[in-house]
């Protein structure tokens, strides 16, 4: 490639980087241009220690300018995630927010976790494999006499209180099998499974909570930027204003004081104008905190038109009972009848089957033989000092404890979706109070603005005019965002999903 197209190629493509990109491309072309040229080898000046080398500056070498480009080229295909992402739809967000944020993660690990625990308690169903090895030397008579009949070396002239030096090398495996247990395999692995569909409610309030959060945060950037929206059509509506006024007073027909008075007032306005600027900067960040991602960066694009807007409808039902909460809680209920079945379970006995295959080999009596051996085995804890009672007394309180929890959640909820469905009349009445009002305004705001340009009114009630207009307008931008984010607050209290699925309108 050319090298002196490099830096023209390198400025073209800083024009479409985002922000982080383009700090690099613009280090990079600094590179190409400010890089002094190194001469060759064979023509660099000899130098004693310490000495300093001056080298003119001038176009950079070949080297540097093909190493300055291939950086460049890393940027921006490091970049092109952001540069190909596109607006953010409610759908992307949503998508976004349930991959990355950290409390689905956290929901989903729990989730595993409880999963792992139902394998643990499906182990009771299954036989027990285990095998062993060691290799021994003693002389102690008792290791020593046990090593020898294990390896068929016995001999009526052995010595058994001074048997000399022993080894042993030991094999042995062996089965279990659990036929009986009072009940505890299955009322524990019944548990188990209890607090497996347990997380996998917690994981959709989770999911359904993100939803809702991610829907209010999108709309909160919305509201904040038609606020913003708002106050600048007011600043400009004064700065014409201040502008007439200013041509009155030169042509004599005003006062002063009242030019002051608008400039005053714009004044106030574009100060409000950055205070609503950095709100809007403010929504922008916890936008990206929902969705999980860095909350430093460039400002967030919306979709202008989401067509995933149209999907949050108004649910035909008031029926709560799908709430995951409240089937978490179901399954916790389960899960703790499940414990108390178990503890109980402790009274009665325990049956096991065994076998086992062993293999003994020593060097010193140069013998090795086999052997094995299989059993049933019962126990029965006839007393244990009220373990047992306490065991049962627990399970059954902490049984109480999850039925009340439950019915507390139902109490809960049942506040919670008659207020939010109040909290959502009122939001409805309030946008349709407020289309009004910025219409009414906006007639008067209108009208009056021709009065005080021909002079017949008042600089007081021009400014009266200007900001009920700037008033009602953020009212009007708050409530149409607060009716959306109302309607899914509502969706959320009812267990819905804050948006229809496509193929669920």
């Amino acid at each position: 490639m050319n090298a002196a197209r490099m830096p023209s190629l390198a400025f073209a493509a800083m024009s479409a980087a985002p922000p982080a990109a383009r700090a690099v491309a613009q280090a990079t072309c600094k590179l190409l241009v400010d890089i002094p040229s190194m001469p060759p080898a064979s023509a660099r000046p000899h130098h004693e220690a310490g000495a300093v080398l001056t080298v003119p500056v001038g176009a950079a070498p070949g080297w540097v300018l093909r190493w300055s480009f291939v950086v460049f080229i890393l940027a921006a295909l490091a970049a092109r995630p952001l540069l190909g992402a596109g607006p953010w739809t409610l759908d992307r967000a949503l998508e976004m927010a349930l991959k990355d944020n950290p409390d689905a993660r956290i929901a989903r690990q729990r989730a595993a976790g409880a999963e792992a625990l139902s394998e643990q308690a499906r182990a009771a169903w299954y036989p027990q494999l285990s095998l062993q090895g060691r290799y021994l030397e003693t002389n102690s008579p008792m290791m020593a006499f046990g090593s020898i009949l294990n390896q068929r070396a016995f001999n009526f002239g052995l010595d058994f209180n001074h048997p000399g030096r022993i080894d042993d090398f030991n094999v042995t495996g062996t089965v279990a099998y659990n036929l009986y247990s009072g009940g505890r395999a299955s009322a524990g692995l019944a548990a188990a499974k209890g607090g497996v569909r347990a997380a996998e409610q917690d994981l959709r309030v989770a999911q359904q909570q993100l939803g809702a959060g991610v829907v209010k945060a999108w709309l909160n950037i919305r509201k904040a930027r038609e606020a913003v929206g708002a106050v600048e059509a007011g600043a400009k509506a004064y700065a014409a204003a201040v502008s007439v006024a200013q041509a009155r007073f030169d042509a004599g027909q005003m006062l002063k004081a009242d030019l002051l008075s608008l400039e005053v007032q714009l004044a106030q306005t574009q100060e409000n104008l950055a205070a609503a600027r950095h709100r809007a900067a403010l929504a922008e960040r916890a936008f990206l905190y929902v969705l999980g991602l860095d909350a430093a960066g460039g400002t967030v694009e919306l979709a202008a038109d989401d067509p995933a807007l149209a999907r949050l409808t108004l649910p035909d039902t008031r029926d709560f009972s799908g709430r995951p909460e409240l089937l978490g809680l179901q399954q916790r209920v389960r899960a703790a009848e499940a414990m108390v079945r178990a503890a109980r379970g402790g009274r009665l006995p325990t049956v096991n089957a065994f076998a086992s295959y062993q293999y003994d080999r020593g060097w010193q009596l140069n013998r090795a033989a086999d052997s094995w051996m299989a059993g049933v085995a019962v126990e029965l804890n006839v007393f244990d000092g009220g373990q047992t009672s306490g065991k049962i007394r627990q399970a059954t309180a902490e049984l109480e404890q999850v039925k009340e929890m439950l019915r507390q959640a139902m109490l809960g909820i049942s506040l919670e979706v008659e207020q939010a469905r109040l909290a959502y009349d009122e939001a409805v009445e309030r946008l349709a109070v407020t289309a009004r009002a910025v219409e009414q305004a906006g007639e008067s705001a209108a009208l009056s603005r021709a009065r005080f340009e021909k002079g017949a009114l008042l600089t007081a009630d021009l400014i009266g005019v200007e900001s009920r207009l700037i008033e009602a307008r953020m009212r009007r931008a708050f409530a149409a965002a607060d009716e959306r984010i109302a309607l899914a607050e509502l969706r959320r209290a009812l267990g819905l999903d804050p948006l229809n699925s496509p193929s669920n309108p």
